[in-house]
């Protein structure tokens, strides 16, 4: 019997390969109940590009303090966020690594918010 957490890696697994063969930079989300994190990291694997969470102190003021960013609208802020950053280290074009996590709520706010601020997956 598996574990809920051994699962979700499982699902992860699946994904990875598949993005692995593409080598593009991808786009991964991990949420705990408090908050949520973005990284993109390069092609090759090798490489964090950019980062964005809402354990960030700044991110953290604009949400009102702790225990705010475990909502779709923080992870909103972070898709934003994540994609400037990107976009700044010259990233375009990402593949969307969900980490095994169901594409819905938290994880589809911050997907939503990165592909209007401009990122492509």
């Amino acid at each position: 019997m598996l574990t809920k957490k051994e699962q979700r890696l499982r699902r992860a697994r699946q994904t990875r390969i598949r993005i692995a063969t593409q080598g593009v930079a991808r786009l991964m989300v991990n949420r705990t109940n408090l908050h949520i994190y973005a990284t993109v990291i390069s092609g090759d694997g090798a490489k964090v590009l950019a980062t964005a969470s809402t354990a960030e102190a700044e991110v953290r003021a604009s949400l009102g303090g702790a225990g705010k960013g475990g909502n779709a609208a923080a992870a909103a802020t972070i898709g934003k966020r994540i994609a400037e950053k990107a976009k700044a280290a010259g990233v375009e074009k990402v593949a969307f690594d969900r980490a095994g996590f169901a594409y819905h709520g938290r994880v589809k706010a911050l997907a939503e918010a990165a592909r209007e601020a401009g990122l492509q997956f």
